[in-house]
């Protein structure tokens, strides 16, 4: 198997499993967890990063044909939602890893709400979903079997990557607004009953 595949397979991989935990943040009982989670995903969309950007400047730094030149079109789509797994997921990443370790001395302290609704935020586990789904054409057309540099083939990936993209959006939007309701609720709740102790 070529080298270059090998590599885009690995780094398919790694945004793979950073879209997993990404998934499953909102759910984790316990605000240890959550930290410790976060701590892992920051890591794994960390190497996702390098791993993109190592094969974009191979691509550009090495004379003669690599895999990155045969798939150049293709990598456009997993470097641009990569560029905002940079700017935006990995700040929000850290914020609310920091959010979670103020529990860090009580372990079996439930995530509050708020942190739980922060996790579900669309800005966070979209982008390094997106990016692990949009590695799937790339690998595709460095296998050589359907290149997608024919306007046809380019079209279609387009399409469907525009309708996935929509779909995973609006369902973490979805779901981070039942959570932040949620959140809001339980503030309410525990405002009502200070007031009625005093």
């Amino acid at each position: 198997m070529d080298l270059g595949l090998v590599v885009l397979l690995a780094i398919a991989a790694v945004w793979l499993a950073a879209g997993v935990v990404a998934e499953g943040l909102p759910r984790l009982p316990t605000a240890v967890a959550l930290h410790r989670r976060t701590g892992l995903l920051a890591g794994l969309a960390a190497l996702g990063l390098v791993g993109l950007g190592g094969v974009v400047l191979t691509g550009l730094l090495v004379d003669g044909p690599t895999v990155a030149d045969r798939v150049a079109v293709g990598l456009m789509l997993p470097a641009g939602s990569a560029v905002t797994v940079a700017l935006l997921t990995v700040r929000r990443v850290y914020r609310l890893r920091r959010g979670a370790g103020a529990f860090a001395s009580a372990p079996r302290t439930p995530a509050p709400p708020t942190l739980r609704a922060a996790a579900a935020h669309p800005l966070v586990a979209s982008p390094v979903q997106v990016t692990a789904l949009v590695m799937l054409p790339v690998l595709v057309d460095a296998t050589g079997l359907v290149p997608l540099d024919s306007p046809g083939g380019l079209g279609v990936l387009l399409t469907g990557v525009i309708l996935v993209v929509g779909a995973i959006g609006v369902r973490h939007a979805l779901r981070h607004s039942s959570l932040a309701e949620h959140a809001v609720t339980v503030r309410t709740r525990s405002s009502g009953t200070r007031v009625l102790h005093v």
